[in-house]
């Protein structure tokens, strides 16, 4: 049986790569604490991916899309993702968010750098890394809350109504649509500083 015919099997084998590479590194690299810095950096990394590319599929690519399909008369129409691929995908999305959010914070956390990041490195402790670490990964932390807040208070509650999982007007529909959207640019514009924050955090400058 091959495991890579499923997308299950081909991430649980993926997963077994992880195991044996992280068992091997923490072989050679034994300090206290890094096997856990390890996969909650790697599930916040993970999470991330799937969260955003998730967010540039819909605005790069389905938005488009459903535009092209709409205006083409005569064609397949854009039933086939409104009813088969956007939910399927909004259920990645959302949940990839507050997964992204979590492991973040867990991480900030357990490392002495929560309140460091939401201060902006205005409270530093001494266990922390710094103000100018806190400044700059806070900044990533703050742009990736509004987004989370937007993910669930606004782009999903509106996508329910749009694509006809909660009863509504065609008034609240139209409302829903210019919400939602709105929610999702924001966030595509909001991600671009948020990713440059968070990588720049952990070398050393913004950029």
């Amino acid at each position: 049986m091959n495991p890579l015919k499923s997308a299950w099997g081909t991430i649980i084998c993926g997963l077994i790569i992880i195991a044996a590479i992280g068992y091997l590194t923490d072989l050679v690299y034994p300090a206290k604490g890094a096997m856990a810095n390890a996969v909650t950096i790697w599930t916040h990394v993970t999470a991330g991916i799937t969260w955003i590319g998730l967010l540039y599929y819909f605005n790069f690519v389905q938005v488009q899309a459903l535009g092209d399909a709409l205006a083409d008369e005569g064609g397949p129409g854009g039933g086939g993702i409104t009813k088969y691929v956007a939910p399927r995908a909004l259920l990645w999305f959302r949940w990839a968010a507050l997964v992204t959010w979590l492991s973040g914070a867990f991480y900030l956390m357990v490392n002495s750098n929560l309140i460091n990041a939401f201060t902006l490195g205005t409270n530093a402790s001494e266990k922390s890394l710094g103000s100018d670490y806190g400044m700059t990964i806070g900044i990533g932390a703050w742009l990736g809350t509004i987004m989370l807040f937007n993910v669930w208070i606004l782009i999903w509650p509106n996508q329910k109504k749009i694509l006809g999982m909660v009863e509504a007007t065609a008034e609240q529909i139209g409302r829903a649509k210019f919400v939602a959207l709105m929610a999702s640019r924001t966030n595509t514009m909001l991600s671009l500083p948020m990713l440059m924050s968070m990588v720049g955090a952990h070398h050393g400058y913004f950029m």
